[in-house]
């Protein structure tokens, strides 16, 4: 054996000590390096991936029906009898629900209801994002765009290197002027 590859004595291995390498193994990559006309193309026509509005509206209906199995499992575990169990699972449906403008029916208990999303919890939730929460975090990225091009002011309108063009259009008409 050279180099220390394999084992080190074949007996009782069942093979005959033969090191073959791997030929179906993937090396890891860092990534694919650009050309610089694909870099380009890239740096002039970058826009942020669009979230589907279906499936996050389904991961919102999804969280309110897993709070509204929490309370429904800790309520049956208290021994609450069901009509209770239902109006309150109801109550807790209809205060979670954005498309809901009824209020809980007024005999139900809402003191152990959790509330709206307050703005500290929307950012903590922002920050835990997997990174297979693609669509969660492509809305979290175009609100943080939007917050921070409001932030500094800067028009909805406004294209990224408008300002050199402009120059650019300024000196070829200062120049041509000149000329004649």
């Amino acid at each position: 054996m050279s180099s220390n590859v394999g084992l080190t004595t074949p007996r009782g291995s069942g093979t005959s000590g033969y090191v073959q390498r791997n030929l179906s193994h993937l090396k890891p990559r860092d990534g694919p390096y650009p050309s610089p006309r694909d870099a380009a193309d890239e740096r002039h026509s970058h826009r942020p991936r669009k979230p589907d509005e279906k499936i996050l509206d389904h991961e919102r209906r999804r969280e309110i029906e897993v709070k509204v199995f929490e309370l429904r499992d800790r309520l049956e575990d208290e021994g609450v009898d069901e009509e209770e169990i239902e109006t309150r699972t109801a109550a807790l449906r209809s205060k979670l629900s954005p498309t809901s403008s009824m209020p809980p029916p007024s005999d139900v208990r809402t003191d152990d209801l959790p509330g709206p999303e307050s703005e500290t919890d929307r950012r903590k939730r922002t920050k835990d994002l997997k990174p297979h929460q693609v669509h969660e975090l492509a809305k979290a990225k175009i609100e943080e765009s939007e917050k921070l091009r409001r932030a500094l002011g800067i028009r909805e309108d406004y294209e990224e290197g408008s300002h050199w063009r402009r120059q650019e259009e300024r000196l070829r008409e200062g120049v041509g002027g000149k000329g004649t």
